[in-house]
C-alpha cells in the first residue's frame, strides 16, 4: 500500500509553529527521508536552525523573505520575493524528490493580499500522494485549514516578550 502524504497546518498566536514544523523535520531526518523547507517573509540572517539545517544531509533550505512586513512602505518588492517563493514551493512540491516540506510562514501570503488562496490550495491538492506538507504561521485561511489532514493551533497564553524579556539566543532564533 502507498504511503499517503499529510497535510498539516501549524496556526495560531503562540510560540512554536516553525519549531513544531521543524521537530517533524528531524524525525523525518531520522529515518533518511527528504526535507526541504521554504521561509516566507522571514529574512537573511544566522539563526540556530539555519546554521544546522546547513550541516545536514537531505535537508534543503530556502529563505524567500526580506523580513517580516509590518507597515513597510515598499510593501511591492516584499510581494514580488514572495511570489517567487511560492514558485519554487511549486518547484519543489512537483518534483517528487522529497518526503516532507515545510512552507514557514505561508499563512501570510494571502493574508497580506501577496497571493490568492486559491493557489495554495491547488498546490495542496495537486501535490505527489506521498508528500507531506507543513504549512505555518498565524491566521491560516480557512480554504487552508479545511483541507489539511491535520491543524495545531497554538495558543499564545503568555510570552516572554510582553514581560520586556528580549529574544535570547538558541531559544527565539
Amino acid at each position: 500500500m502507498a504511503i499517503k502524504g499529510r497535510i498539516i497546518v501549524n496556526t495560531g498566536d503562540g510560540k512554536g509553529k516553525t519549531t513544531a514544523a521543524l521537530g517533524t523535520a528531524f524525525r523525518a531526518l531520522g529515518y533518511g527521508m527528504k526535507v526541504c523547507v521554504i521561509q516566507f517573509l522571514k529574512g537573511q540572517g544566522n539563526f540556530g536552525e539555519r546554521l544546522m539545517a546547513s550541516k545536514i544531509d537531505n535537508l534543503e533550505w530556502h529563505i524567500c523573505g526580506k523580513g517580516f512586513v509590518f507597515n513597510k512602505e515598499n510593501i511591492e518588492e516584499d510581494r514580488e520575493v514572495a511570489k517567487t517563493g511560492f514558485a519554487l514551493a511549486e518547484e519543489k512540491v512537483s518534483s517528487d524528490k522529497y518526503d516532507l516540506i515545510i512552507l514557514d510562514e505561508l499563512t501570510y501570503l494571502p493574508h497580506y493580499n501577496f497571493l490568492n488562496v486559491e493557489k495554495i490550495v491547488s498546490l495542496l491538492q495537486h501535490k505527489p500522494e506521498r508528500l507531506s506538507i507543513i504549512i505555518t504561521g498565524r491566521n491560516a485561511a480557512p480554504e487552508i485549514t479545511e483541507i489539511a489532514d491535520t491543524v495545531s493551533v497554538i495558543k499564545a497564553e503568555k510570552h516572554a516578550f510582553k514581560s520586556g524579556i528580549k529574544a535570547q539566543k538558541g531559544i527565539e532564533f
